[in-house]
């Protein structure tokens, strides 16, 4: 029979006489090509080669390499401006087989390192303990992320075989309950914490930390799927594949609590908000891009490393156009209006960004970026706004000039000049940055992205690109577990003082006093929008069917029940600048706003009850006829 062989990817490591080097050498190391089986595991440097592989391997709805930036660019909270890419804004709705994932390979692939692991004679038991409990978070890592898209999934801890008699039956698994999934993910994150080092330092490899984070948001999730899925009762199936019971809801919430608890106790370590640069804004920012010590905010990460065949080029594809080091691609992810205006004014109101006075006529503004002071911190640490700065630039965004009747003076490029009225030269009529209706590369909303957007030189060229972290476990989303799941248990006071920790760290400083659901949806949405959490906190709410209710959205909409967990959000809107050009006004020069919807926006949004659960492919149906279809299959 072929021996087993492995393929050993950028997560190459060292581990020598059982001490392991800081987990960022992970990327330093070449990799290998092949390793058979009995030398994989007589040696623990090669095993966590193989290891590695399994790291290398695990999901994220979102990411920062490849075309990972279109995964930001939905849900109305951003605009694509690629050309390649406006299906996203013109389609209406999503199929049911969307986000869909059922890969049992990499399942069989980690049942079968823990079985060899097991089995090692040559590695030391504390080598062995920690490789099978890290193989096992991963493993419960991945069929949480299945199960967020599937429902209940057949629960396969060993590798199967088959023995050649002709019979399958021992192969065809049916699916578990939704409910035990997530059973089977917290009991996993329970038996491995002690085993996992307690490290906050330990980052691209599964900690005490990083297996506690992912029961609270596991448990949480199955809590509330549990008690909001009343509201979808055709999202059910008689077996339970789909849907938990209501009276399960309160056990899930306390288990939830009490390891967001242990991580804020200090029981894994010293995990604390980032709190290091005075400027808030910029402090914020700095939370996706430190990857020191002093950042003991990140809890579990993707990491990438220059120089390394593991980078991204989430900079070269989103960095403002003018301040791009190539001048090509750029400018690709525009955060919407939608999203600028849900950050709160620090008095803890919420409203949409001045355009007019209470008499229809238009604000002006000395400086862009007045129209956006007095509000949340995280507001400029996550969008970059305009005239907003980036690696010691200012982003040029604006549409063009007002003239004093009216009409609108711009061009289709900042190339391309043209004369003010008056006037005998030809000037820039409008911004480097966009916006142009229809102009890729540039933003067609007036806004950046300006979470994980590297200011490192070279960041954003094709040929070094960047190496900034997807973080996938955070402190401050415990916090904000913890805070729902105290809410959800009628603890009030507990779960305002770990809203407001995350609140405070923005510039909040006015305490909540009895947080409201309200402003539980509200704050994950500011505080982890572009993190991978957006659509599945819509579906667990049971909220998706009714903020994307496929209908098209008005401005009068846009800009009403700003901080309502059901506000529509269906079409991202921009807002763009202009020039007012009336030389002797008082007003001349300074600066108006007007909300736009860009022109390629076409489709709205329409959440489905059949999206809830993702489709199950035909292959895996007629392979195996235990599988119980999908409510919309």
């Amino acid at each position: 029979m072929m021996k087993k062989i492995y393929t050993v990817l950028t997560f190459t490591a060292l581990l020598l006489t059982g001490a392991c080097k800081k987990d960022s050498a992970f990327l330093d190391v070449p990799p290998k090509q092949i390793i058979p089986e009995e030398i994989a595991f007589s040696d623990p440097a090669l095993a966590l080669s193989v290891l590695g592989d399994l790291y290398n391997r695990q999901l994220d709805f979102s990411s920062l390499d490849g075309d990972g930036w279109r995964s930001f660019v939905d849900f109305s909270e951003a605009f694509p401006s690629e050309n390649g890419s406006y299906n996203i804004v013109q389609r209406t709705g999503w199929g049911y087989g969307e986000w869909g994932i059922w890969d049992y390979g990499y399942i069989r692939d980690m049942n079968l390192f823990i079985k060899r692991a097991t089995a090692a004679t040559k590695l030391t038991e504390t080598d062995k303990a920690r490789f099978i409990a890290e193989a096992r978070f991963l493993r419960a890592n991945f069929y949480f992320e299945m199960a967020k898209r599937m429902g209940g999934l057949p629960l396969i801890t060993e590798p199967m075989q088959y023995d050649y008699s002709g019979n399958i039956t021992n192969l065809q698994v049916p699916r578990s309950k939704e409910s035990e999934v997530y059973d089977f993910v917290i009991s996993e994150a329970e038996a491995i914490k002690y085993i996992l080092p307690n490290d906050v330092n330990q980052k691209s490899r599964a900690s005490k930390g990083a297996a506690l984070a992912m029961e609270a948001r596991a448990a949480l999730y199955a809590g509330s799927i549990a008690k909001y899925g009343f509201k979808t009762p055709q999202v059910t199936l008689p077996g339970a594949e789909v849907g938990i019971p209501a009276g399960l809801a309160g056990g899930y919430y306390q288990k939830a609590l009490a390891a967001a608890q242990q991580i804020i106790n200090g029981q894994a370590g010293g995990y604390q908000l980032y709190k290091v640069l005075p400027d808030l804004s910029e402090n914020f920012a700095a939370v996706f891009l430190d990857k020191s010590s002093v950042n003991q905010e990140s809890i579990f990460i993707e990491d990438f490393k220059v120089n390394s065949a593991k980078v991204h080029g989430f900079t070269t594809n989103n960095q403002p156009f003018s301040i791009s080091d190539e001048g090509l691609d750029a400018g690709r992810l525009n955060p919407s209006l939608n999203l600028v205006q849900a950050f709160e004014k620090l008095d803890n109101t919420y409203a949409p960004i001045a355009t007019k006075d209470g008499q229809g006529n238009p604000l002006y503004y000395t400086n862009q970026l007045d129209a956006f002071a007095g509000r949340d911190a995280r507001l400029a640490g996550t969008i970059l706004l305009p005239n907003g700065a980036f690696k010691g630039k200012n982003v040029d965004v604006w549409a063009g000039y007002q003239l004093a009747d009216g009409s609108i003076l711009t061009s289709d490029d900042a190339s391309h000049l043209a004369k003010l009225p008056g006037t005998d030269v030809a000037v820039q009529v409008v911004g480097k940055d966009g916006p142009v209706n229809g102009q890729e590369f540039r933003s067609q909303t007036g806004f950046y992205i300006r979470k994980y957007l590297d200011p490192q030189v070279g960041s954003g060229r094709r040929g070094r690109q960047s190496d900034v972290a997807f973080i996938r476990y955070r402190y401050a989303e415990v916090l904000l577990n913890a805070a729902e799941a105290a809410f959800e248990l009628g603890m009030g006071s507990v779960a305002d003082g770990y809203i407001n920790q995350v609140r405070a760290r923005a510039g909040l400083t006015k305490a909540i006093q009895g947080v409201t659901f309200d402003q539980i949806v509200h704050e994950r949405r500011v505080e982890l929008v572009f993190e991978g959490h957006t659509l599945f906190d819509m579906k667990r709410w049971r909220l998706a069917h009714i903020v994307w209710d496929g209908s098209k959205m008005s401005v009068g909409q846009l800009v009403s029940d700003i901080g309502l967990s059901t506000k529509k959000n269906t079409q991202p809107y921009g807002l763009w600048p202009y020039k007012y050009y009336n030389p002797g006004n008082p007003n001349h020069g300074k600066w108006l706003f007007k909300e736009v919807l860009p022109t390629a926006v076409t489709g709205a949004n329409m959440f489905q009850m059949g999206n809830y659960y993702s489709t199950i492919g035909n292959d895996v149906l007629s392979a195996n006829p235990k599988i119980v279809k999908q409510p919309n299959q």
